[in-house]
Protein backbone atom coordinates (compact mmCIF):
# COMPACT_ATOMS: atom_id res chain seq x y z
CA UNK A 1 0.00 0.00 0.00
CA UNK A 2 1.00 3.33 -1.06
CA UNK A 3 0.33 6.79 0.16
CA UNK A 4 -0.64 8.78 -2.76
CA UNK A 5 -1.61 12.24 -3.07
CA UNK A 6 -3.88 13.82 -5.69
CA UNK A 7 -4.52 17.28 -6.31
CA UNK A 8 -8.04 17.73 -8.42
CA UNK A 9 -9.31 14.33 -7.53
CA UNK A 10 -12.89 15.72 -7.76
CA UNK A 11 -12.96 16.16 -11.32
CA UNK A 12 -13.65 13.92 -13.90
CA UNK A 13 -10.33 11.98 -13.81
CA UNK A 14 -9.30 12.38 -10.50
CA UNK A 15 -12.73 10.74 -9.43
CA UNK A 16 -12.25 7.92 -11.60
CA UNK A 17 -8.35 7.39 -10.43
CA UNK A 18 -9.30 8.22 -6.46
CA UNK A 19 -11.58 5.25 -6.72
CA UNK A 20 -9.38 3.01 -8.64
CA UNK A 21 -6.47 3.53 -7.00
CA UNK A 22 -8.50 3.18 -3.38
CA UNK A 23 -10.03 -0.28 -5.11
CA UNK A 24 -6.43 -1.50 -4.89
CA UNK A 25 -5.52 -0.61 -1.83
CA UNK A 26 -3.62 2.39 -1.55
CA UNK A 27 -4.26 5.42 1.05
CA UNK A 28 -5.16 7.67 -1.40
CA UNK A 29 -5.74 11.69 -0.19
CA UNK A 30 -7.28 14.00 -2.73
CA UNK A 31 -6.97 18.10 -2.48
CA UNK A 32 -9.84 19.59 -3.76
CA UNK A 33 -11.80 22.42 -3.82
CA UNK A 34 -14.80 20.83 -4.70
CA UNK A 35 -16.63 18.24 -2.73
CA UNK A 36 -15.38 14.64 -4.02
CA UNK A 37 -17.90 12.60 -6.40
CA UNK A 38 -17.54 9.32 -4.65
CA UNK A 39 -15.75 8.67 -1.51
CA UNK A 40 -14.73 5.75 -0.23
CA UNK A 41 -12.49 2.62 0.63
CA UNK A 42 -9.31 4.46 1.60
CA UNK A 43 -9.78 7.62 0.21
CA UNK A 44 -9.84 10.85 2.22
CA UNK A 45 -10.10 14.59 1.34
CA UNK A 46 -8.78 17.60 2.04
CA UNK A 47 -10.50 21.14 0.98
CA UNK A 48 -8.31 23.13 -0.16
CA UNK A 49 -6.65 25.64 -3.43
CA UNK A 50 -3.61 24.98 -5.55
CA UNK A 51 -3.08 28.49 -5.56
CA UNK A 52 -2.52 28.60 -1.59
CA UNK A 53 0.78 27.83 -0.80
CA UNK A 54 0.28 27.28 2.58
CA UNK A 55 -2.45 25.01 2.09
CA UNK A 56 -0.72 23.24 -0.21
CA UNK A 57 1.95 22.65 2.49
CA UNK A 58 0.10 22.08 5.18
CA UNK A 59 -1.95 19.19 3.00
CA UNK A 60 1.77 17.72 2.19
CA UNK A 61 2.88 17.91 6.13
CA UNK A 62 -0.48 16.05 7.44
CA UNK A 63 -0.28 13.11 4.38
CA UNK A 64 3.75 12.34 3.89
CA UNK A 65 2.94 11.53 0.48
CA UNK A 66 5.29 9.01 -1.58
CA UNK A 67 3.59 9.31 -5.22
CA UNK A 68 2.64 12.60 -6.13
CA UNK A 69 -0.48 12.75 -9.49
CA UNK A 70 -1.52 16.66 -9.81
CA UNK A 71 -4.59 17.00 -11.59
CA UNK A 72 -6.13 19.89 -10.53
CA UNK A 73 -6.49 23.04 -12.94
CA UNK A 74 -9.40 25.06 -14.67
CA UNK A 75 -10.06 22.76 -17.39
CA UNK A 76 -12.75 24.93 -19.00
CA UNK A 77 -12.45 27.28 -22.39
CA UNK A 78 -14.28 29.97 -21.19
CA UNK A 79 -11.83 32.23 -20.56
CA UNK A 80 -11.26 34.90 -23.51
CA UNK A 81 -9.99 37.30 -21.54
CA UNK A 82 -6.88 36.86 -19.75
CA UNK A 83 -4.17 34.44 -19.21
CA UNK A 84 -4.59 35.16 -15.32
CA UNK A 85 -8.22 33.22 -15.30
CA UNK A 86 -6.26 30.16 -15.53
CA UNK A 87 -3.56 31.00 -12.79
CA UNK A 88 -4.65 27.49 -11.41
CA UNK A 89 -3.18 26.51 -14.05
CA UNK A 90 0.17 28.39 -13.57
CA UNK A 91 1.04 29.57 -10.10
CA UNK A 92 -0.74 26.24 -9.07
CA UNK A 93 1.63 24.00 -10.95
CA UNK A 94 4.40 26.51 -9.72
CA UNK A 95 3.52 26.13 -5.82
CA UNK A 96 3.44 21.94 -6.47
CA UNK A 97 6.93 22.10 -8.26
CA UNK A 98 8.26 24.13 -5.42
CA UNK A 99 6.97 21.86 -2.58
CA UNK A 100 7.31 18.44 -4.10
CA UNK A 101 11.13 19.89 -5.13
CA UNK A 102 11.42 20.44 -1.31
CA UNK A 103 10.48 17.34 -0.43
CA UNK A 104 13.09 14.42 -1.43
CA UNK A 105 11.59 11.65 -0.12
CA UNK A 106 8.75 11.65 -2.61
CA UNK A 107 9.03 9.02 -5.27
CA UNK A 108 7.50 9.91 -8.13
CA UNK A 109 5.37 12.61 -9.28
CA UNK A 110 3.28 12.46 -12.42
CA UNK A 111 2.00 16.27 -13.53
CA UNK A 112 -1.14 16.47 -15.85
CA UNK A 113 -1.00 19.01 -18.44
CA UNK A 114 -3.29 18.72 -22.00
CA UNK A 115 -3.27 17.51 -25.92
CA UNK A 116 -4.50 21.31 -26.41
CA UNK A 117 -0.68 22.69 -25.99
CA UNK A 118 -1.42 22.49 -30.09
CA UNK A 119 -4.37 23.26 -31.80
CA UNK A 120 -5.52 20.04 -33.43
CA UNK A 121 -4.77 20.31 -36.72
CA UNK A 122 -1.07 21.53 -35.91
CA UNK A 123 1.37 18.02 -35.69
CA UNK A 124 4.02 19.31 -33.02
CA UNK A 125 7.68 17.80 -34.10
CA UNK A 126 8.74 17.40 -30.13
CA UNK A 127 7.53 18.10 -26.81
CA UNK A 128 8.75 21.27 -26.97
CA UNK A 129 6.79 22.35 -30.17
CA UNK A 130 3.80 24.15 -29.25
CA UNK A 131 0.65 25.76 -30.96
CA UNK A 132 -2.07 26.43 -28.30
CA UNK A 133 -5.51 27.51 -29.67
CA UNK A 134 -6.51 29.30 -26.91
CA UNK A 135 -5.93 30.65 -23.33
CA UNK A 136 -6.58 27.10 -21.81
CA UNK A 137 -4.25 25.69 -23.78
CA UNK A 138 -1.45 28.72 -23.02
CA UNK A 139 -1.77 28.49 -19.58
CA UNK A 140 -0.67 24.41 -19.74
CA UNK A 141 1.86 24.93 -22.06
CA UNK A 142 3.21 27.57 -19.79
CA UNK A 143 2.81 25.13 -16.77
CA UNK A 144 4.66 22.48 -19.04
CA UNK A 145 7.39 24.68 -19.14
CA UNK A 146 7.94 25.64 -15.31
CA UNK A 147 7.65 21.73 -14.79
CA UNK A 148 10.73 20.97 -17.27
CA UNK A 149 12.73 24.23 -15.81
CA UNK A 150 12.04 24.05 -12.11
CA UNK A 151 10.97 20.73 -11.68
CA UNK A 152 13.75 17.65 -9.70
CA UNK A 153 13.67 14.08 -8.81
CA UNK A 154 11.67 12.24 -10.28
CA UNK A 155 8.49 12.84 -12.46
CA UNK A 156 6.63 12.52 -15.71
CA UNK A 157 4.44 14.56 -17.30
CA UNK A 158 1.37 13.79 -19.53
CA UNK A 159 -0.93 14.92 -21.83
CA UNK A 160 -4.13 13.59 -21.77
CA UNK A 161 -5.91 13.34 -24.91
CA UNK A 162 -9.77 13.56 -25.62
CA UNK A 163 -10.80 11.16 -22.41
CA UNK A 164 -14.47 10.12 -21.69
CA UNK A 165 -16.40 7.59 -19.29
CA UNK A 166 -18.15 7.76 -16.23
CA UNK A 167 -17.88 11.47 -14.16
CA UNK A 168 -17.49 13.40 -17.66
CA UNK A 169 -18.84 17.06 -18.22
CA UNK A 170 -18.81 19.17 -21.49
CA UNK A 171 -17.60 18.64 -24.14
CA UNK A 172 -18.08 14.64 -24.35
CA UNK A 173 -20.99 14.26 -21.79
CA UNK A 174 -22.72 16.89 -24.01
CA UNK A 175 -21.55 14.02 -27.05
CA UNK A 176 -23.21 11.12 -25.91
CA UNK A 177 -26.54 13.28 -24.61
CA UNK A 178 -26.65 14.76 -28.37
CA UNK A 179 -25.84 11.09 -30.10
CA UNK A 180 -28.42 9.53 -27.33
CA UNK A 181 -31.38 12.50 -28.89
CA UNK A 182 -30.43 11.47 -32.32
CA UNK A 183 -29.17 14.54 -33.33
CA UNK A 184 -25.30 14.12 -33.69
CA UNK A 185 -24.10 13.43 -37.82
CA UNK A 186 -20.97 13.32 -39.68
CA UNK A 187 -19.85 15.30 -42.14
CA UNK A 188 -20.31 13.23 -45.84
CA UNK A 189 -16.99 12.37 -46.63
CA UNK A 190 -15.27 12.62 -43.06
CA UNK A 191 -14.18 9.77 -40.59
CA UNK A 192 -11.71 10.55 -38.96
CA UNK A 193 -9.22 8.66 -37.00
CA UNK A 194 -9.07 9.79 -33.53
CA UNK A 195 -6.35 9.25 -30.38
CA UNK A 196 -9.44 9.25 -27.64
CA UNK A 197 -8.82 7.77 -24.19
CA UNK A 198 -11.79 5.70 -21.90
CA UNK A 199 -11.36 6.94 -18.63
CA UNK A 200 -10.76 3.14 -17.38
CA UNK A 201 -7.71 2.97 -19.50
CA UNK A 202 -6.60 6.54 -18.49
CA UNK A 203 -6.50 5.80 -14.56
CA UNK A 204 -4.87 1.99 -15.68
CA UNK A 205 -1.90 4.03 -17.73
CA UNK A 206 -1.67 6.81 -14.92
CA UNK A 207 -1.08 3.76 -12.26
CA UNK A 208 2.11 1.58 -14.57
CA UNK A 209 3.22 5.14 -15.22
CA UNK A 210 3.56 5.61 -11.43
CA UNK A 211 4.57 2.57 -9.94
CA UNK A 212 6.19 1.22 -13.34
CA UNK A 213 10.48 0.32 -12.85
CA UNK A 214 10.86 0.68 -16.45
CA UNK A 215 12.92 3.36 -18.08
CA UNK A 216 10.73 6.52 -18.47
CA UNK A 217 9.94 9.72 -21.24
CA UNK A 218 10.04 12.68 -19.39
CA UNK A 219 6.27 12.52 -21.33
CA UNK A 220 3.30 11.06 -23.04
CA UNK A 221 -0.20 11.14 -24.53
CA UNK A 222 -2.53 9.70 -22.90
CA UNK A 223 -5.11 7.81 -25.41
CA UNK A 224 -6.26 4.50 -25.88
CA UNK A 225 -4.53 2.55 -28.81
CA UNK A 226 -5.45 1.88 -31.67
CA UNK A 227 -7.04 5.11 -32.65
CA UNK A 228 -10.73 5.02 -33.03
CA UNK A 229 -12.99 6.32 -36.05
CA UNK A 230 -15.37 8.90 -35.16
CA UNK A 231 -18.05 7.12 -37.25
CA UNK A 232 -17.61 3.87 -35.43
CA UNK A 233 -17.56 4.95 -31.69
CA UNK A 234 -20.73 7.25 -32.31
CA UNK A 235 -22.26 3.86 -34.22
CA UNK A 236 -21.72 2.16 -31.00
CA UNK A 237 -22.82 5.17 -28.56
CA UNK A 238 -26.38 5.30 -30.35
CA UNK A 239 -26.85 1.65 -30.62
CA UNK A 240 -26.19 1.02 -26.96
CA UNK A 241 -28.66 3.57 -26.38
CA UNK A 242 -31.46 1.81 -28.48
CA UNK A 243 -30.73 4.43 -31.11
CA UNK A 244 -30.42 4.18 -35.40
CA UNK A 245 -26.93 4.50 -36.51
CA UNK A 246 -25.38 7.88 -37.15
CA UNK A 247 -26.47 9.89 -40.38
CA UNK A 248 -23.77 11.03 -42.75
CA UNK A 249 -25.06 14.93 -43.86
CA UNK A 250 -23.55 17.32 -46.59
CA UNK A 251 -20.86 20.30 -44.74
CA UNK A 252 -22.95 22.92 -45.90
CA UNK A 253 -25.70 22.98 -43.01
CA UNK A 254 -22.91 22.04 -40.73
CA UNK A 255 -21.38 25.52 -41.73
CA UNK A 256 -24.14 27.32 -40.81
CA UNK A 257 -25.49 25.51 -37.92
CA UNK A 258 -21.77 25.83 -36.50
CA UNK A 259 -21.77 29.56 -37.21
CA UNK A 260 -24.59 30.49 -35.57
CA UNK A 261 -23.71 28.40 -32.07
CA UNK A 262 -20.75 30.68 -32.61
CA UNK A 263 -23.36 33.25 -32.62
CA UNK A 264 -25.13 32.33 -29.64
CA UNK A 265 -21.72 31.75 -27.69
CA UNK A 266 -20.83 35.50 -27.74
CA UNK A 267 -24.62 36.08 -26.99
CA UNK A 268 -23.91 33.99 -23.53
CA UNK A 269 -24.98 30.49 -24.46
CA UNK A 270 -22.09 28.91 -22.64
CA UNK A 271 -22.73 25.46 -24.91
CA UNK A 272 -24.02 25.16 -28.20
CA UNK A 273 -24.50 22.05 -29.60
CA UNK A 274 -22.17 23.31 -32.61
CA UNK A 275 -19.68 25.77 -33.00
CA UNK A 276 -17.00 25.73 -35.87
CA UNK A 277 -13.97 24.90 -33.55
CA UNK A 278 -16.18 21.57 -32.97
CA UNK A 279 -16.79 21.02 -35.99
CA UNK A 280 -12.92 21.54 -37.17
CA UNK A 281 -12.50 18.64 -34.56
CA UNK A 282 -15.23 16.49 -36.32
CA UNK A 283 -13.79 16.71 -39.84
CA UNK A 284 -9.35 16.12 -38.55
CA UNK A 285 -7.64 13.31 -37.68
CA UNK A 286 -5.86 13.58 -34.54
CA UNK A 287 -3.37 10.56 -33.63
CA UNK A 288 -0.99 10.58 -31.34
CA UNK A 289 2.30 8.25 -31.20
CA UNK A 290 2.00 6.15 -28.62
CA UNK A 291 4.90 3.72 -28.86
CA UNK A 292 6.42 4.58 -25.69
CA UNK A 293 3.45 4.50 -23.71
CA UNK A 294 2.72 0.88 -25.12
CA UNK A 295 5.57 -0.19 -23.72
CA UNK A 296 5.19 0.69 -20.25
CA UNK A 297 1.51 -0.35 -20.02
CA UNK A 298 1.14 -2.84 -22.40
CA UNK A 299 -2.25 -4.40 -23.14
CA UNK A 300 -4.96 -2.15 -22.00
CA UNK A 301 -7.80 -3.56 -19.84
CA UNK A 302 -10.88 -2.08 -21.69
CA UNK A 303 -12.36 -2.35 -24.90
CA UNK A 304 -13.70 0.20 -26.90
CA UNK A 305 -17.35 -1.60 -26.77
CA UNK A 306 -16.38 -2.13 -23.35
CA UNK A 307 -15.67 1.63 -22.78
CA UNK A 308 -19.04 2.57 -24.14
CA UNK A 309 -21.10 0.08 -22.65
CA UNK A 310 -19.60 0.98 -19.21
CA UNK A 311 -20.14 4.74 -19.82
CA UNK A 312 -24.17 4.41 -21.01
CA UNK A 313 -24.83 2.43 -17.72
CA UNK A 314 -23.42 5.15 -16.03
CA UNK A 315 -25.54 7.69 -17.46
CA UNK A 316 -28.60 5.84 -17.12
Amino acid sequence: MARILITGGSGFIGSNLVEYLSSKGHEVTNFDLKTPRNQGGNSKWIEGDIRNKNQLLKCFQDVDPQYVIHLAARTDLNENANIQGYNSNIEGVSNIVEIVTSRPAIIRTIYASSRMVCRIDYVPTSFDDYCPPNLYGESKMIGEKIVKSKAKGDYVIVRPTSIWGPYFEVPYRTFFDTVKAGMFFIPRGHNPNKSFGYVGNTTFQLEKLLFTQKPLCQQYYLTDYPPLQLKAWADLISTELGGRKITEIPMLPLKIFSKLGDLSYKLGFKNPPLTTFRLNNLITDMVYDTTDLEEVCGKLPYSLEQGVKATVAWMK
